[in-house]
């Protein structure tokens, strides 16, 4: 199982000039081997491009991603990782949803792709990270 990061799905979704083609070509390579998922945290970031629920539903089913409930025991994790973050001075700003996501893939113990790595490879060591 291999989690996908919303910047990898908008970069698609959004046809980017500069990650489009590497984000579609790491789906088509990851899932012939793997299960390719998204959590509710990351179908919440992507839901913002649509008016209606069953169409995100459609793309994301069009992408080939499982939509994965996110588990208490990463919930925790993220929350412990967070505090860590703000103590070593981090700003609250926006950033607890990739807590979330870092959290997931390691209480699933799965990679996660992803072209956003500043918090992942530092409180989430180990997740394997796919990236340009």
């Amino acid at each position: 199982m291999i989690l996908v990061d919303a910047n990898i799905i908008l970069d698609i979704w959004d046809r980017d000039p500069n990650w489009s083609a590497w984000s579609s070509e790491q789906l088509r390579q990851l899932s012939a081997a793997n299960d390719l998922a998204i959590n509710l945290i990351i179908y919440s970031e992507v839901s913002a491009r649509f008016s209606a629920q069953s169409r995100l539903d459609q793309k994301v089913a069009e992408l080939g991603l499982l939509v994965l409930d996110l588990p208490r025991e990463a919930a925790f994790v993220a929350g412990k990782a967070f505090v860590v973050y703000r103590r070593r001075g981090g700003p609250k700003g926006n950033v607890l949803a990739d807590f979330f996501i870092g959290a997931h893939a390691a209480v699933l113990g799965c990679a996660l792709l992803t072209r956003d790595t500043r918090c992942y490879a530092t409180y989430f060591p180990t997740v394997t990270l796919i990236t340009p």
